[in-house]
């Protein structure tokens, strides 16, 4: 609430502009997407104009480098919500997010619109399952976006990633791509008001970043060397290639 009270118009004024964004989405959706569930390409695509929009709300900037994959899976270091918005807006992609995020307040509904796959990591006979949903959405050569390190972080590191579901790409040899994403907020603290980590609660933190006068968001895409056919050697290598990206910006 501190935001609210520092910046009450700025705060309120984009409110009300995320408001309008978000009913003229749901016509939209009525209209493109409602009768035809089961078409990806149409659902991300509605998901991409949305993306764009909000981020237009929340004066976030992008700077986006490297070849845009259009299909195959693409994984990338995960820092916020944010994210989300940032690579959709770039292209129509298929998200896979862990469970919890579907019972989150407008964007966990908002994802399950854009054809969000949910995964459940505690549930092993779930995440076979949700291995077959990924598989079928690349087959229908779809961008499938994962976010290996199956929780977000401040951005200082990259956690180890997790390879459970990166058995499609070791098994039908569709083509991989990497990503890294970093913030600049000229006024606040990227790891404390950008980044959604550790016990933080949405609703608080969204409206701190309203207050905000602009982030930075840059994004950073390369192809992939052919991957290794054993999912944990995978891992290992695309986690590595995302850290020499960061290592190369940072010297």
């Amino acid at each position: 609430m501190k935001s609210l009270l520092k910046h009450p118009i700025r705060v309120i004024a984009r409110l009300l502009w995320f408001g309008a964004v978000i009913v003229l989405a749901c016509f939209r959706y009525l209209f493109t997407c409602a009768f035809r569930p089961a078409d990806t390409a149409i659902r991300a695509r509605w998901l991409q104009r949305l993306s764009r929009q909000t981020l237009r709300v929340l004066g976030v900037q992008m700077d986006v480098s490297g070849p845009v994959p259009e299909r195959g899976l693409l994984v990338s270091n995960h820092l916020s919500y944010v994210d989300i918005l940032a690579i959709s807006a770039c292209a129509p992609v298929v998200f896979v997010a862990k469970r919890e995020v579907r019972r989150w307040p407008v964007f966990g509904w908002l994802a399950q619109l854009g054809g969000t796959v949910f995964v459940d990591r505690e549930n092993r006979a779930r995440v076979g399952r949700t291995t077959q949903e990924i598989d079928a959405a690349l087959a229908r050569g779809a961008l499938v976006v994962l976010f290996p390190e199956g929780t977000s972080s401040d951005g200082k590191t990259i956690l180890p990633f997790k390879s459970s579901l990166l058995e499609p790409a070791t098994q039908h040899g569709h083509p991989l791509a990497t990503s890294l994403i970093q913030y600049e907020l000229p006024d606040g603290d990227v790891g404390e008001e950008v980044c959604y980590w550790k016990d933080m609660t949405l609703v608080p933190h969204l409206l701190n970043l309203l207050s905000k006068r602009g982030l930075r968001a840059s994004l950073r895409f390369t192809q992939t060397r052919a991957g290794s056919s054993d999912r944990k050697q995978l891992a290992r290598q695309l986690h590595s290639e995302i850290m020499q990206i960061k290592a190369a910006l940072a010297a």
